[in-house]
């Protein structure tokens, strides 16, 4: 007893702690939790999204305003009780500027780009004659080598349908063949972008977009392909009927955008109280995407770091270190998370004791998905599960709260567990669901604050499982003797190539993962 005493009190005055400073409990953490804090921040987010054209996108003004916020409050006003970190990395950014497409006779057909899309000369685009490829329901069209055959398209402008195999899989043949641009046309009805949304006096914006889906080129194609203007089915298939009727036309595509490296940066803060050689790790994305102020997506996993941030520096007890990741570029394809995963040793890897990820935890109509694929992962989700199935609480604002009940769901290859995953870090987080029936406004310029604070079901899953995360992280932060230690062997990497191919952003930075950090050690392969 006497020896205890000795420890806690050398732990005490080696951190500067008052002798009144309280006890950390989960119940505490979980109760400090306080709506008006996490409004707050999503407030402010929605504020920053406003002033650089309604998204916060990694490489963009949005996207380095919000750093800046998280590095005052961490850095700045919380130093007393951090130590933070500004991790920086560079990644390719993308951004079309415009895209027009005209048709025979000065028509302007509504057109979509594609991300990573190439640049056509400016200011006039090109202008060539439309040619048709061969329509191949069941392999996919112009996917195949043998597709091309008898397909004069040098010097041309070919037209494509979507479907089956990758996109840039159809580009990379039209530019062998000496395309000078590619026309895609959509496999499945629907409209390409219709007009840009209204702003109401609050700053709202309400979805007044198309339903085709847009797509990505990756990262890995930059400079290798012909530029490209996506457009609907029937607009397709009316030129696709008039080539096979003889008729012969110029479109022009005119394309201006912009590829190049810019700097990206992860804020880390670590808790100055508790062990150096253990830590409980927490993080979320604070980038948006491209076209959205990004509240749901990821505004709601920040805020509930930042509250629970507010919370656990106001006690003592943690054996652990909670170390707070505010992740860049991780629309981009996780990019922020992955590096810093390279960049561990393999001592810095085995100190990190669990990885809980935040990402879109306010979805208007939630399901509660925690991630968990082991007993290892169900060390930190067990906690939480068990939280949200015997302490939902009823919130103030509304008595009669519906119940969403908590589920185990496996982990994806979409969000920032990915890398702590790939290096055996157990994992866990929380995720509310991004399909339309969850979320209409997911990657949309509706997902601003009024699509969170407006919406009883945003309000229940944001404070639910931000309360649920607080109680898990000081419970673990406490005592994380029930964790597994990290795994080192890897699984077959044959096993995955098969769901990996189908996130085609995702293969991009599973490669650079691979080159910079191999999963057990070894050498490097290029």
């Amino acid at each position: 007893m006497k020896l205890l005493s000795s420890v806690l009190c050398a732990g005490i005055l080696a951190t500067g702690v008052v002798a009144n400073t309280p006890y950390m409990t989960p119940y505490i953490i979980e109760h400090d939790i306080e709506w008006k804090e996490l409004n707050n921040w999503l407030w402010k987010f929605h504020y920053v999204a406003h002033g650089h054209r309604w998204n916060r996108a990694f490489g963009t003004s949005g996207d380095n305003e919000t750093r800046e916020l998280l590095v005052f409050r961490t850095r700045k006003l919380l130093r007393k009780h951090l130590d933070t970190t500004i991790q920086k990395f560079t990644h390719m950014y993308e951004h079309t500027k415009n895209i027009t497409l005209t048709g025979p006779g000065g028509q302007n057909v509504s057109v979509m780009t594609l991300e990573y899309n190439h640049a056509t000369p400016l200011p006039d685009g090109i202008s060539a004659p439309l040619i048709d490829t061969p329509v191949d329901d069941e392999r996919g069209s112009a996917c195949f080598k043998d597709q091309w055959e008898g397909v004069d398209a040098a010097g041309k402008i070919v037209l494509v349908k979507r479907g089956k195999c990758a996109i840039s899989d159809k580009l990379k043949l039209a530019t062998a063949h000496g395309a000078l641009a590619v026309v895609l046309y959509n496999q499945v009805p629907g409209n390409t972008t219709g007009p840009m949304p209204e702003i109401d006096s609050r700053g709202h914006v309400e979805l007044t977009s198309g339903n085709i889906t847009a797509a990505t080129l990756g990262v890995g194609n930059v400079g290798k392909l012909v530029p490209v203007g996506l457009i609907g089915l029937h607009d397709g298939l009316a030129w696709s009927k008039r080539l096979a009727a003889g008729e012969t036309f110029n479109v022009t595509l005119l394309v201006d955008a912009i590829a190049e490296e810019r700097e990206g940066w992860n804020v880390i803060a670590d808790t100055k109280r508790g062990s150096n050689e253990s830590y409980i790790m927490i993080g979320a994305h604070y980038d948006s995407g491209p076209n959205s102020p990004g509240i749901n997506d990821n505004a709601t996993g920040v805020a509930v770091l930042l509250e629970i941030m507010r919370s656990i520096k106001k006690y003592i007890g943690n054996t652990s270190k909670v170390r707070y990741a505010f992740w860049g570029a991780g629309k981009k394809g996780q990019i922020g998370s992955l590096h810093y995963a390279s960049q561990l040793t393999e001592d810095e890897a085995d100190r990190i004791k669990f990885y809980i990820n935040l990402d879109m935890i306010a979805s208007p109509k939630p399901i509660y998905a925690i991630y968990a694929d082991d007993d290892a992962d169900k060390a930190g989700a067990e906690i939480m599960f068990k939280h949200l199935t015997t302490k939902q609480e009823q919130p103030f604002f509304y008595p009669s709260k519906p119940s969403y009940p908590a589920f185990y769901a496996k982990h994806g290859n979409t969000s920032d567990y990915v890398a702590f995953r790939k290096i055996g870090i157990p994992t866990s987080g929380f995720f509310t669901g991004g399909a339309t029936e969850n979320d209409e406004c997911h990657g949309m310029r509706c997902d601003d604050l009024y699509n969170v604070v407006n919406k009883y079901g945003s309000l229940y899953s944001l404070e639910d499982i931000a309360r649920a995360v607080g109680y898990t992280v000081a419970s673990l932060a406490i005592d994380g003797s029930k964790i597994p230690p990290r795994k080192k062997t890897c699984g077959n990497p044959a096993s995955k190539d098969g769901v990996l191919r189908t996130f085609e952003e995702w293969e991009d930075t599973r490669r650079m993962m691979e080159k910079e950090r191999p999963c057990c050690g070894g050498s490097n392969v290029v």
